[in-house]
């Protein structure tokens, strides 16, 4: 390879390495607006965005990570309500007891078909304890919601780099 083409080649490599980079930039730029301007925690958005990379980067493996998620919310919600229930009769203890139902629930669930990424259900757990949201219906729809944006965000951008991966750029 003569030092032209090895340049020219080195260059080309630069604009694919910095076009990856602005197509995430930008699309987790619009979810965090569109999270912020909907009044709903942008931070809650990043963790749809990080489940996304938990499971496969297919359409169906997008909405299997998602769905793990949106069920990992929903075990934190009834957690919450089990720790509020449990907290008088048995102090500290109920939540030993709540996790470690829980837990066997969610651990049990990497035998499910299409349903078996723990880590998203736990980053859905996470996602509802760390909002300090009163638990119920409204609190599960917000974070299920809001992390939806951040799926399906780095769905598309994934897709994106995944076009220009494929274009005519060496």
């Amino acid at each position: 390879m003569k030092g032209s083409e090895m340049k020219q080649q080195m260059i080309f490599g630069h604009l694919k390495f910095n076009l990856l980079t602005l197509t995430a930039s930008v699309v987790a730029a619009i979810a965090a607006a569109t999270s912020a301007g909907l009044g709903w925690p942008v931070w809650a958005m990043f963790v749809g965005w990080v489940a996304f990379f938990t499971g496969g980067h297919s359409a169906k493996a997008a909405i299997s990570s998602y769905l793990c998620v949106a069920i990992g919310i929903a075990f934190g919600v009834f957690a919450a309500v089990g720790v509020g229930t449990l907290l008088p009769l048995i102090d500290y203890l109920a939540f030993g007891a709540v996790v470690f139902v829980v837990a066997m629930i969610v651990v049990s669930l990497r035998a499910a078909p299409l349903l078996n990424n723990i880590p998203a259900y736990f980053l859905g757990l996470i996602t509802f304890f760390a909002s300090h949201l009163v638990p119920g219906l409204p609190a599960f729809l917000e974070l299920a919601a809001v992390s939806a944006i951040g799926s399906v965000a780095a769905w598309i951008a994934h897709r994106l780099q995944g076009r220009i991966l494929s274009s005519g750029l060496r």
